[in-house]
């Protein structure tokens, strides 16, 4: 490489000068770095970090201060914190965390705007109540003033109230993550003792993905600065053609201070050439910015597939298509399954990957949603972290993992149980001996038990701790579930709620276990598949990118619209014109974020009603050359 060319390579330069010369403690300037895909945006926050640990250090210390960071995940944080070998002044978390550390501990005013918001929700409610006819609706909003008016009569008796920023916050006490963020924002707004609580603790406040920071906090964060600019930087990460997000402050990189530094950072570290220039055109008609690949890039390779969207087996389909993107781009691993497939929902990977029929009912529920998503539900953790891993490693032969999972995690070995056995130690050994062998034996001559085969195992032989989700099932006799099937739960005195996870549960175990280590494996990120939201901010050598509308079923994306297989609806141009957001702008950020998490080839599957009006369409815009576009039947 010569050295002309890395200058070349280093042309963003100038936006970490700029962004090192706002973090001045004695004089702080407010910035929005525009970062586009690839161009290094956490390596520049994080250079940015290190300019103030050099010049800033002792005045934080002094002042008792700490820089704050916000960032959208948990994965992130670490990273960051990784990079700062732990700093003890730089304060890394995510937004719900960040907002309930300055929050917390003022109950008494939590208390006031708690009961203020259920006031005008309950208000509003029973507007529309007197309003509508008898319905669904009408039941629901019913039970939900119903469940607001218990919460305000129970409002004084909260002494302190609690959250957890990765839970799901049910208790009494317990504040949701909607609620933190609103509570945060108005405090920000209306009490300038929380303002000075928030400069005189981060005189800098870094977000990192600020295009997808919820719009509330942005607004009052912006009013803080505005009225302490001279002792307050906001430093804000982003761009916002990745904005994917709906609460997200769709005007963010249109509306900034003139005072504010606006540094722009143009090069693409991560993918070859030939995908930059892919991204560059689909984002063309957006905001006009460009990037521009690293000079000594590879060319790379893209490929375009459209199909009937009535295609049969389509995890066949795009077999087939894994095996021609390995002969263009003459890399085996795509072949392999070394590759990252996206798609637009969840249930379309639970189908590619056999889990669909434990999935569904749990994904259908929104109580258990979020934990059957993130992989933190109990009840599906006993069978995926306690009873795979103990059955993979008996089946295998490795019997000191064996002895390690039971020694760890089974009641039967707890140091209470051993105490309680006094001299009769070595049969309790042999009584979890037994159980395991009764569980194993449930896979005896290939066979493959149900879950609800192995949580009755589990239960009957005490062998681990049955989650409370699971205790009716797992203590039922066959006559009682036979009764159970036959009556409605809700004449038995269960609440709703109840009886609706009971229902979801039913059906879940009814369903084969061994779906628990394929759903192990996605929800883990290993699997092949992700969703396009998911990869945000991730690379990955080869990536397929999976359209279908209609298997995604959503109406918040519309590739077909995108694509010109849809004409635009009278609310999309009704939108347009008033120079609103309109699905199609959402899917072509959407469809930027995917094609730009590649760093060496990529591959467009698309299943549409009209496959040929895709392929012209995408040549029409440039996007794709004609070579580049496969029909497929």
């Amino acid at each position: 490489m010569t050295e002309d060319t890395a200058d070349d390579n280093n042309v963003d330069r100038a936006a970490d000068t700029e962004i090192a010369a706002c973090v001045n403690l004695a004089a702080p300037k407010s910035f929005f770095l525009f970062a586009g895909a690839g161009s290094g945006k956490t390596r520049s926050l994080v250079e940015c970090l290190d300019e103030i640990r050099r010049e800033h250090t002792g005045r934080l210390r002094l002042r008792g201060q700490r820089v704050g960071v916000i960032t959208y995940t948990n994965a992130a944080c670490d990273e960051i914190k990784e990079r700062l070998n732990h700093d003890p002044f730089i304060e890394v978390s995510t937004i719900h965390s960040f907002v309930w550390s300055i929050i917390k501990g003022l109950n008494a005013d939590i208390r006031e705007w708690v009961r203020a918001n259920l006031l005008v929700e309950i208000a509003e409610l029973e507007e529309k109540q007197a309003k509508g006819r008898a319905s669904k609706a009408s039941q629901e909003r019913a039970a939900s003033i119903d469940s607001k008016n218990r919460r305000l009569a129970y409002l004084n008796d909260i002494k302190s109230f609690i959250y957890n920023p990765n839970g799901d916050n049910r208790g009494k006490d317990s504040l949701n993550h909607a609620e933190v963020l609103k509570i945060g924002s108005e405090f920000l707004l209306n009490k300038p003792t929380m303002q000075r609580i928030l400069i005189g603790r981060h005189p800098i406040l870094l977000i990192d993905e600020s295009q997808d920071t919820n719009r509330l906090l942005m607004d009052a964060l912006f009013y803080v600065q505005a009225a302490w600019r001279d002792a307050f930087c906001l430093g804000l990460f982003g761009d916002m053609m990745q904005r994917i997000y709906a609460d997200g402050k769709p005007d963010l990189g249109r509306v900034l201070p003139a005072d504010w530094a606006k540094p722009i950072k143009k090069m693409n570290h991560r993918c070859p050439k030939r995908i930059v220039r892919l991204i560059n055109k689909i984002r063309e008609s957006s905001d006009g910015q460009q990037q521009q690949a690293r000079s000594d890039a590879a060319e790379g390779f893209v490929r375009l597939y459209a199909l009937p969207a009535g295609t049969g087996d389509k995890r066949a389909a795009e077999q087939r298509i894994a095996a021609d993107m390995a002969k263009i781009a003459g890399d085996a691993e795509w072949d392999s399954g070394n590759r990252k497939m996206l798609i637009l929902e969840h249930h379309m990977a639970a189908r590619r990957l056999d889990f669909f029929p434990m999935f569904e009912p749990l994904y259908r529920n929104g109580l258990l949603k979020t934990g059957l998503l993130d992989g933190s539900l109990g009840g599906l953790r006993l069978f995926s972290d306690l009873v795979l891993p103990l059955v993979t490693a008996k089946l295998a032969g490795d019997e000191f993992k064996v002895a390690a999972i039971v020694r760890e995690n089974s009641p039967l070995l707890s140091k209470v149980a051993l105490a309680a056995a006094g001299e009769a130690k070595a049969q309790q050994i042999v009584k979890a001996r037994d159980a395991v062998l009764a569980l194993v034996s449930l896979w005896e001559d290939g066979a493959q038990p149900k879950f609800i085969d192995v949580l009755k195992s589990v239960a009957a032989s005490g062998l681990f701790e049955i989650p409370d989700s699971l205790v009716p099932m797992a203590t039922r006799s066959d006559a009682e579930q036979a009764l159970i099937d036959e009556i409605d739960q809700i004449d038995l005195g269960v609440d709703e709620d109840q009886t609706s996870q009971l229902a979801t549960w039913d059906s879940v175990l009814a369903t084969p276990f061994g779906q628990i280590e394929k759903y192990k494996r996605y929800v883990s990120g290993e699997a092949e598949f992700d969703t396009h939201q998911g990869v945000k901010g991730l690379e990955f050598p080869r990536v397929g990118v999976v359209i279908d509308d209609s298997e995604a079923g959503g109406f918040l994306f519309s590739y077909d619209k995108l694509f010109g297989v849809k004409e635009r609806s009278k609310t999309d141009l009704q939108h347009e014109q008033a120079g609103e957001e309109t699905g199609i702008d959402r899917t072509r950020r959407l469809f930027y974020v995917t094609c730009s998490r590649a760093e060496q080839s990529l591959a467009i599957i698309c299943y549409s009603e009209d496959p040929k009006r895709v392929r012209d369409f995408v040549i029409k815009q440039g996007w794709f050359d004609e070579n580049e576009v496969v029909l497929l039947n």
